[in-house]
């Protein structure tokens, strides 16, 4: 090969990874400056949809990379952290926040890119201040991006003068549909459509593309961004497949749009271009920005339809959607206290079926039940959260006694149906390893804990069905079935220690066992706690109604 040909291959691969390093560099120090609140803002900012627009610019804009905004909204959905919903509002501000990156590389500042590298540098390695070191790896990113723009654009010069490229060049300008192919396979390829944007801006201003072959390519890159999201949603839950689905639609959708409009596209462009006189780079920052800004104006009403058609594209059941926060009205909290206060106990009770859902996994192992497990806890975890911040919002106005008494109950069931959550998580955990790991446990031993499973399977139960009505029956029942828990763990002890002398299990699986059924004793634990709880929930209302009768009375 011929030593120019490569040096033009490794300068312009060189100047690639440059490029895409600083724009990681500059991401987390953006990041870094702004704190770690990125999910906060996803997780609070996303009411409606347009404030999930405006969320995911935000995100995107913060971290450099639309596919990471796109990546941790699908770890918000499949926490139960987010609906489908009010994630495809963030995807769609993904898109646009994007775009900064291209206007920044419009600025022509690649003469000063390595003193601009060199100061970060300095910030970096000689300031121990943490903020100054966080404003050095901004600008470190920033330099190091420029950098890699002046070695790609000094490496694509000569291909001006190779006629099969030239060609090349032609063939897309005169069939769209080859231009979007390349740029989605080139942003596959790269995982960055930051990187195939900067190339592409590189390629129009060394007029080795037209604007007419420019565009398609420019949409291709938008579709191939999506890959990253797909990637990331394989192992996730079916909420995640669904969001990754949608941001796929969204930009497929957005591409045959302007594909279809492609003209008028192309001459609002030039209108652009020379109205603002704006240099090559700027004018593909100029049409990317209007592709994803129109792209979200003209979807963004249609939210409810690409929910309904991802639905029906992924069937299922969402567990995040069936047992996501119901009951928390957040106007009752100043308007009636007491009234919002039911509307927690309601939605505790409601953390309780999907944590006895959740304890329903754990019956046996496989790695379906273990990933519904893992879904279930962190959905469990997310709806603690909501009322754990409902029930202080609440405490922050004035209430009754009997109020402030039956709120310190409600939190403290809330905290305990989450730690019954985590138990059932490390119960399915040991289990795993007893499936996957060479650890003997006798038959005599793997029954003793089916029942001792049963007995509190049964107890959590009806712990929380009894959790919104008293019912004394019940209550009896679930003390007894406590009890037996209690008595049949202790009996389990002591003969596991006397099949471990006689052999019948390994030492390995002695330990594994003792720890099972001790997590499965203090699930019966919790739930006779729970309703006790209901006791003092139940005795509090009573003491509420005389009071309420003897008012009237006077």
């Amino acid at each position: 090969m011929d030593s120019s040909v490569m040096e033009t291959i490794f300068t312009f691969i060189g100047g690639l990874g440059i490029f895409l390093y600083g724009i990681k560099q500059m991401g987390d120090g953006l990041q870094a400056s702004a704190g770690d609140r990125l999910r906060s803002i996803l997780n609070k900012f996303t009411s409606n949809p347009l404030m999930g627009v405006l969320a995911g610019a935000i995100v995107t804009i913060l971290i450099q990379s639309s596919s990471g905004t796109t990546v941790i909204t699908i770890g918000l959905v499949s926490a139960g952290f987010m609906t489908m919903r009010q994630a495809i509002g963030v995807v769609m501000g993904a898109n646009i926040g994007t775009t900064v990156t291209a206007f920044i590389i419009g600025i022509d500042l690649g003469a000063y890119s390595l003193p601009i590298l060199a100061i970060g540098a300095f910030l970096i390695f000689f300031v121990q201040k943490r903020k100054v070191k966080n404003i050095g790896m901004i600008l470190f990113g920033f330099g190091s991006l420029f950098y890699g723009l002046e070695l790609m654009s000094s490496a694509v010069k000569p291909l001006a003068n190779l006629d099969g490229f030239h060609q090349f060049m032609l063939d897309m300008s005169t069939n769209p549909i080859f231009g979007v192919a390349a740029g989605t396979i080139l942003t596959v390829i790269v995982q960055s459509s930051s990187a195939t944007i900067g190339i592409l801006q590189g390629f129009y201003a060394n007029d080795l593309v037209s604007l007419n072959g420019a565009l398609p390519i420019l949409l291709g890159d938008n579709i191939g961004t999506t890959i990253t999201a797909i990637l990331a949603s394989l192992a996730g839950s079916l909420a995640s497949k669904r969001v990754a689905a949608v941001h796929v639609m969204f930009n497929v959708i957005g591409a045959a749009i302007f594909l279809a409009i492609l003209p008028i596209y192309q001459w609002v462009v030039e209108w652009m271009e020379g109205v603002m006189h704006l240099n090559p780079e700027m004018t593909i920052a100029f049409a990317h920005g209007t592709f994803n800004v129109t792209n979200t104006l003209i979807q963004l009403p249609f939210i409810f339809v690409l929910a309904w058609i991802v639905t029906k594209l992924i069937p299922g059941e969402d567990i995040t959607e069936k047992y996501k926060p119901r009951h928390l009205d957040k106007n009752l909290i100043n308007r009636a206290p007491s009234i919002a206060l039911q509307e927690a106990q309601d939605e505790i009770q409601n953390i309780g079926r999907m944590t006895y859902s959740l304890l329903e996994n754990v019956s046996e192992y496989n790695e379906k039940n273990e990933k519904k497990v893992l879904q279930k806890h962190a959905a469990v975890q997310n709806m603690h959260d909501n009322v754990k911040e409902y029930l202080t919002k609440i405490s922050e106005k004035k209430i009754s006694k009997k109020d402030a008494e039956r709120m310190s109950v409600l939190f403290d069931v809330n905290r305990t149906m989450l730690k019954v959550a985590g138990l059932s998580e490390a119960y399915i955990l040991d289990l795993k390893q007893l499936h996957n790991e060479p650890v003997q446990i006798s038959d005599k031993a793997a029954q003793s804990i089916d029942k001792l499973y049963s007995h509190v399977n049964m107890s959590f139960d009806k712990s929380v069905e009894m959790f919104s009505v008293y019912d004394k029956v019940k209550k009896d029942e679930i003390v007894n079935l406590s009890n037996d828990s209690y008595t049949l763990e202790h009996d389990l002890r002591k003969k596991h220690i006397k099949r471990l002398s006689s052999g019948e299990c390994s030492p390995e699986g002695g330990l594994l066992y003792l720890d099972m059924i001790a997590i499965l004793e203090r699930i019966g634990y919790h739930s006779r706690n729970v309703s006790e709880a209901m006791i003092d929930i139940d005795e509090l209302s009573s003491e509420e109604e005389t009071e309420h009768t003897v008012g009237w009375t006077y």
